[in-house]
């Protein structure tokens, strides 16, 4: 059973991203206000959940919540300031949209940059442990897949609406055979050798 808050009392923020690994498309990353006696026994770590549920549970998330908001940097944008810096940034964007200033952030992982002043407190693998972190897990994966399913549409050959832009083995196999697309990130081993192979 997943907790509801760490701090009683006090306004707190989940928050969680999605896409951190992927070779291709915008990192997200959303931020989420429950309730303070909120319970849903479905509700866990996306990455635990079938399509299906997070679906549901999105739905269901955006009806209960407090509020909600989601962050998104681009894929210029993380070559510009590196993954860490933007996963950071796309969690302070959502921060920012909320329409109740949170008291307290709950992160997901092991690193934050304080973002004005609000305290936080770093959750490794929060997003099965507290529920505000697990509904902002569910609404940055269906967000960020959403967008790559829309990517997908334009750039058939990368296999999107299934890897989500992970590098898997047929994705890499597409940038070798096709190239690079403006979504690629260019900072990262998008073929896997350990090198930039491409000259951009």
């Amino acid at each position: 059973m997943l907790l509801p808050y760490l701090h009683r009392g006090l306004i707190e923020a989940g928050c969680d991203e999605a896409g951190r690994g992927c070779l291709a498309g915008a990192v997200y990353a959303a931020a989420v206000i429950l309730p303070s006696d909120y319970r849903n026994e479905v509700l866990n770590d996306s990455k635990q959940l079938t399509e299906k549920q997070r679906y549901r549970l999105r739905e269901v998330i955006e009806r209960d919540a407090l509020s909600w908001a989601v962050g998104i940097v681009s894929p210029e944008e993380i070559d510009e300031i590196n993954i860490l810096n933007a996963s950071f940034l796309a969690m302070h964007r959502a921060v920012g949209k909320l329409s109740i200033r949170p008291q307290h952030l709950l992160i997901d992982g092991n690193r934050f940059k304080p973002y004005l002043g609000i305290p936080h407190t770093t959750v490794v693998k929060g997003d099965g442990k507290y529920l505000s972190i697990a509904a902002a897990s569910v609404l940055a994966k269906t967000y960020r897949d959403d967008y790559m399913g829309g990517l997908d549409k334009t750039y058939p050959a990368y296999g999107w609406k299934k890897n989500k832009g992970y590098p898997t083995k047929a994705h890499r196999e597409a940038i070798r055979l096709y190239g690079v697309t403006p979504y690629h990130r260019k900072s990262f081993n998008l073929l896997g050798d350990g090198q930039l192979s491409f000259d951009f």
